[in-house]
């Protein structure tokens, strides 16, 4: 023991320590939350200001709170119509942003949908939030994975795909803040499903949260091809890279040409792992101490016939891809079909501590949750810590209810959604609540009681070493979310604000000459 001891040392400084649990400083009820089915959230602050967007308990209706900061009070404003209504697909996720004049942009509830957009009129209030049934009038009608993005000086971004699963296009809307209109950022689509060997469509490495800010000043975007909508068809890893959304470049800086299709740019390609050999659209990027991009995904290595199921670690060196072997898990997950799976292997992104390691969280359904410390130079787990976050009284599901009319009780599962202080990284503001797991998009025989959505004001004592701008920037756009279930935005699944560069923004966006 002593010399694994010693090991470590010479590797990382000291041996690594498991983080500390954070502790709740304040508590209130939000509202009423729809607990049938995991469905993702949003979550924004600013300043002391904090805004919720949900699905009501008993309405199932998009519900956006916001807690006034001076009282700690919550007001509501419930959206209507079907276009604001859940049925039980995974898929629908919220995603909400501030603009940099203040006014909620929320858009959600969509997979293969028409577009559903909301906007209120008057900045950091909810009372004027209204749908606009329009952003730009074309490629709008089939629209899945909706995701903000805003750059520093406030450019704000919207992303999504138009098609279905194994046959769609991504496209990028820009933000007109003078007109209050959007228009296309590009002359064309970003990603093209279109190719010579039938159609595909494109999932976002970083669980579709888009182009992630890294600590070089690029937006860095990694993705996974989809042949059908059968999840073990997902395969070719790759990779670009831009500064502004508008040009993109692979990761030795040569120009891709759009949009990016399955037949083009062949630069943009990182591991060329083939179909049904255990890739998923569920991935994570992270960044080294030299600031290089870190891309993680699984897939199934060749120690038996088939293979065990294994983390992969991606990192750009000297200029060219090396991907390496994470983990050595005596285990096997076996996937595929259509709709929200219950997803057995969860991981976060390789992140850099204040302490200098190369720390990564991870879930698994035969092994439990933990936090692997990484070798810096091979990538590989040289240690397993115990993954201890939120507090020990709340990280378990309180509830369990029947699934049926005749009894057949089914556990809930917990959900946390966190955003970090902008004026005291020490304080994180976190949402928290259960719901029945994934049952592939489809109803369940009984509807369950409404849920508990419950906000928490959390101490970290874990976050004495960061520098300014390396926790999570509460104001965002795509900032710390939990819990995007197959495929949208993930920031860190164990749903802590992380103490990477994620959090960062890219100075602006520009729209090509």
């Amino acid at each position: 023991m002593r010399i694994a001891l010693v090991f470590l040392a010479a590797l990382f400084g000291a041996p690594a320590h498991a983080q500390l649990r954070v502790t709740a400083q304040d508590s209130s009820t939000v509202n009423a939350v729809w607990s049938g089915h995991p469905v993702d959230f949003a979550w924004v602050a600013k300043g002391d200001s904090l805004y919720a967007a949900y699905y009501h308990g008993n309405t199932r209706q998009i519900t956006v709170s916001m807690r006034h900061p001076a009282t700690g009070l919550w007001k509501h404003k419930t959206l209507t119509g079907a276009a604001a209504t859940v049925g039980w697909d995974s898929h629908n996720s919220i995603t909400m942003v501030l603009d940099a004049q203040g006014r909620l942009h929320l858009a959600g509830n969509m997979h293969n949908n028409p577009l559903r957009y909301w906007r209120s009129d008057a900045p950091g209030e909810i009372d004027s939030l209204k749908q606009v049934t329009s952003m730009v009038g074309t490629q709008e009608a089939s629209v899945t994975y909706p995701v903000f993005v805003q750059a520093l000086n406030g450019d704000l971004a919207f992303i999504h795909r138009d098609g279905g699963s194994g046959g769609g296009n991504h496209l990028i809307n820009k933000w007109n803040p003078g007109t209050l209109t959007w228009s296309r950022l590009l002359g064309t689509n970003l990603f093209s499903g279109a190719s010579s060997s039938g159609t595909r469509s494109v999932y976002f490495g970083d669980n579709d949260a888009g182009p992630v800010a890294g600590p070089d000043g690029w937006y860095h975007l990694f993705w996974f091809w989809r042949a059908t909508p059968d999840a073990a068809t997902t395969h070719r890893v790759s990779y670009m890279k831009s500064a502004n959304l508008t040009s993109w470049f692979t990761s030795s800086g040569t120009p891709v040409s759009l949009p990016v299709s399955f037949d083009n740019n062949p630069g943009v390609i990182v591991d060329d792992v083939p179909q049904y050999a255990g890739l998923i659209n569920r991935g994570q990027i992270g960044f080294d101490a030299q600031g290089r991009p870190i891309l993680t995904y699984h897939k199934h290595d060749s120690t038996v016939a088939g293979g065990y199921t294994q983390l992969y670690n991606a990192r750009l060196e000297n200029g060219a891809w090396v991907v390496r072997k994470t983990t050595s898990w005596p285990h096997r997950w076996n996937f595929g079909g259509q709709g929200s799976l219950v997803i057995q292997i969860v991981f976060g992104p390789v992140t850099l501590n204040p302490g200098g390691q190369l720390t990564q969280w991870f879930s698994h359904w035969m092994l439990g949750k933990g936090v692997l410390v990484l070798d810096p130079v091979t990538l590989q787990a040289v240690q397993t810590l115990p993954d201890a976050y939120w507090p020990k009284a709340l990280d378990t599901a309180y509830r369990v209810v029947n699934s049926t009319s005749g009894g057949s009780p089914l556990q809930m599962q917990v959900h946390w959604l966190s955003v970090r202080s902008s004026t005291n990284a020490s304080v994180v503001h976190a949402l928290r609540w259960e719901t029945w797991p994934e049952n592939a998009d489809q109803a369940r025989a009984v509807n369950p009681p409404a849920g508990e959505l419950k906000y928490y004001r959390m101490s970290d004592p874990n976050v004495t070493a960061l520098t300014a701008g390396r926790a999570g920037g509460p104001e965002v756009g795509k900032g710390p979310l939990l819990n995007r279930r197959n495929g949208v935005i993930r920031v860190n699944p164990s749903g802590r604000d992380p103490t990477d560069i994620r959090g960062r923004r890219v100075p602006f966006i520009t729209t090509p000459k």
